[in-house]
This record gives C-alpha cells, structure tokens and sequence, in this order.
C-alpha cells in the first residue's frame, strides 16, 4: 500500500481502478493545516494527464505492471500499429492520444517496451536515448551571436528538433526522447 507521501515522480499506483504514473508531485503545508501532496498524473490506458490533490489518509495500491518486448509496424491516420516480437500475427494499435509526445520518435521495426496490466499492453515506453539519421537540415549560417547557433532538422522518424549547426544531412545524432532535444552526434 502506498500513502500520499509516497508518490513521488515515475512512482505507479492505481487509482480509480486504473493505472496511473505520477509526473510531478510537491507538498503544500499551510498555516494550521493538514499537509497535501499536489501532484500531476497520467493515465497509462488513455493517456490523459490531470492534476490532482492527495490528502493525508489517502492509500493506494502499487500498480502491478509487467514489461515485455513489443515491435512498432506503422503509422496511418494518427493510429500506431505494434506487434509482439515473436509473434507478428498478434497486433494490436494505440492511438496519437495514448501515446503522447515519444510518437515521433518512433521508427518502423523498432523494439519497445510494452506495460502490460491485467494480460493487456496498455502502453509502451521508448529508451531514454535513441539514435536517429537527419532527414533534412538546412545550411548553417554562421552569423553575430554571443551563443552557438542552433537550426531545425528534420529526423528520419519525421521529428523537426533543433541541432547544432555543424549537424549535416546524413549524420545519425543521438536524440533525449522524454525531452525532445539533441544530445549528441554518434
């Protein structure tokens, strides 16, 4: 059993009858009152994100979720089309909702990490890092400017990030997934 003070961000708990992860969480203390845990969570079934307040008393149940290896197919009409790895006649889709903001990170044939809960995938997780080709990049113009200069590129995923400005067409760089941004060129 989980208390309110155990929900801290990445920490898994049903509630409602659904899993739910917690993004954000901080406590609130006012003047003669009873603390509070503000937090913000998001449903691992349907993808939607809320915040939401936990008193003290509050108690949850650890959500029970296991992982297995799922293989991404394709995308058309805002649907994400998976398979299980070793058995491709087994296919099921999460929709652009559910998925969230890592979609665009994703290439055909690419290994993921599937949540199951109660013997179905609800959801899937990307690595931290992946490393993707450059598209498209546009011409580095080197200008005045106190700072490096960055410019937008577009990944063979279909993500325009912003790049270095050394970063040509053709290099594979090395992408952050949970914040969208370069990290390195591989």
């Amino acid at each position: 059993m989980l208390t309110h003070t155990d929900l801290h961000p990445g920490v898994q708990f049903i509630y409602e009858g659904q899993p739910w992860e917690v993004l954000e969480a901080s406590m609130m203390k006012t003047a003669q009152r009873r603390p509070v845990i503000q937090s913000k969570i998001r449903n691992l079934i349907d993808g939607r994100v809320q915040e939401k307040n936990f008193q003290q008393g509050d108690v949850f149940d650890e959500a029970d979720l296991e992982k297995k290896e799922i293989k991404f197919l394709y995308q058309t009409k805002g649907q994400y089309f998976f398979c299980e790895k070793n058995e491709p006649a087994k296919r099921f889709f999460f929709t652009e909702a559910q998925i969230g903001p890592q979609a665009k990170f994703l290439r055909p044939n690419e290994l993921v990490t599937g949540i199951v809960f109660e013997e179905k995938i609800i959801t899937f997780k990307l690595p931290i890092k992946v490393q993707l080709k450059v598209k498209e990049a546009a011409a580095g113009i080197k200008g005045d400017r106190a700072q490096a200069g960055t410019k937008e590129a577009v990944l063979e995923s279909g993500a325009v990030i912003q790049v270095p400005l050394f970063i040509e067409e053709g290099d594979v760089i090395e992408v952050n997934t949970e914040l969208g941004e370069y990290v390195k060129r591989v």
